[in-house]
C-alpha cells in the first residue's frame, strides 16, 4: 500500500478541483490565481470605453496572469502615461485657460572691463 499526499488550493472555502503532488507547484498556483484576482479588479475599475462580461474578465485576467514573464516581457520599457492634472485657479481675474501676464524679463548686463 502506497501513501500519497495531494495539494489542494482552497480559496475562499471553496477546494478546487485542481490537486497538485509537489507543494511548491500547489503555492505557485495560487499565487497565480491571487495574480488573476487583482488583475480583474483593475480591469473592473479601470475606464474602459466597452463593457466586459465577467467570465471575459476573468478568462483575460488568469490568461494574463498565467503569462506573467511574458507579459512583464512586453509591458517593460513602456512609460506610464501621465494624466492631466486639472489646472488650479489662479489669482482674481484669472482662468485656467487665460494665464496672467508675464513680466518682462530683466535685460543682461555685461560684465565690466571688457
Amino acid at each position: 500500500m502506497a501513501v500519497v499526499t495531494k495539494y489542494v488550493v482552497v480559496r475562499n472555502g471553496v477546494e478546487l478541483d485542481k490537486e497538485f503532488l509537489v507543494k511548491k507547484e500547489a503555492e505557485a498556483y495560487d499565487k497565480m490565481l491571487d495574480a488573476a484576482e487583482s488583475l480583474a479588479a483593475f480591469i473592473k475599475e479601470g475606464d474602459l470605453e466597452i463593457a466586459l462580461e465577467e467570465r471575459v474578465v476573468d478568462a483575460v485576467s488568469v490568461f494574463l496572469a498565467k503569462n506573467g514573464p511574458e507579459v512583464v516581457g512586453i509591458l517593460k520599457g513602456i512609460k506610464p502615461v501621465p494624466v492631466p492634472a486639472k489646472k488650479p485657479q489662479g489669482k482674481i481675474g484669472e482662468t485656467a485657460d487665460m494665464p496672467a501676464k508675464k513680466k518682462a524679463p530683466a535685460a543682461k548686463t555685461s560684465p565690466k572691463g571688457k
